[in-house]
């Protein structure tokens, strides 16, 4: 039986996020997610309900059709569907440049190793923290990237502990902190706090949201 991939979305537009923001990305959104974070901002890809199964060749040719060299693999949660590490080389052997963005509670070793991981480290807020699986830190390639989503001073505290306590300067060379920016707290705050404890980390702001109205799911 042929392998299939329920997808929510596939667009082209460019990467808002990563240490390739900016640049132009074919976007792979995978249907569903095993963590309810409170921020989400894709809810429509928590459930398979409204996807639509795509083989893994359709989706190469999409890829190709797209006629750009990075490919993000995201979701919900990629790592839930048994066909991704599959997908991950394919886009790799045809030339594409490969990123997934992972909650983090799966193991990413499945992962072909040319794959730029981005792993989502959930803070406190996210309501999720106690999901994340901290084994994929010795995984890390020194390509990888691992993300905190920051809400307040608790989630900074945190994120700046796991830093320290997984080494994680030392393993990969971008670790990014994500504000959610509401009345309560700002990217100016947080990088406030960055400069006072001089850690070694990128502001992260979702540029996609910057260029476009933040309500637009796609371009």
């Amino acid at each position: 039986m042929k392998k299939t991939i329920k997808i929510a979305e596939m667009f082209t537009s460019i990467q808002g996020e990563s240490s390739y923001a900016g640049r132009p990305c074919f976007f792979i959104r995978l249907a569903g997610c095993n963590l309810n974070c409170f921020y989400c901002d894709t809810e429509f890809a928590k459930t398979a309900e409204n996807s639509v199964e795509y083989s893994i060749a359709d989706l190469l040719k999409r890829a190709e059709n797209a006629e750009v060299k990075l490919v993000e693999i995201t979701g919900g949660e990629p790592l839930l569907q048994d066909g991704v590490p599959e997908l991950c080389q394919g886009l790799i052997d045809a030339g594409h440049r490969v990123m997934i963005e992972t909650n983090g509670s799966l193991l990413i070793s499945q992962l072909p190793p040319e794959v730029l991981r981005i792993v989502d480290c959930k803070c406190p807020s996210s309501g999720e923290a106690e999901a994340m699986e901290f084994a994929n830190f010795a995984d890390l390639n020194t390509t990888d990237e691992v993300k905190f989503v920051i809400e307040d001073r608790e989630d900074y505290d945190y994120a700046s502990e796991i830093i320290e306590k997984y080494a994680l300067n030392s393993k990969i060379e971008n670790i990014l902190f994500s504000p959610i920016c509401s009345d309560l707290f700002s990217a100016a705050q947080l990088s406030e706090w960055i400069l006072e404890d001089k850690l070694d980390v990128r502001v992260q702001l979702q540029l996609h949201k910057i260029i476009w109205d933040p309500e637009e799911r796609e371009r």
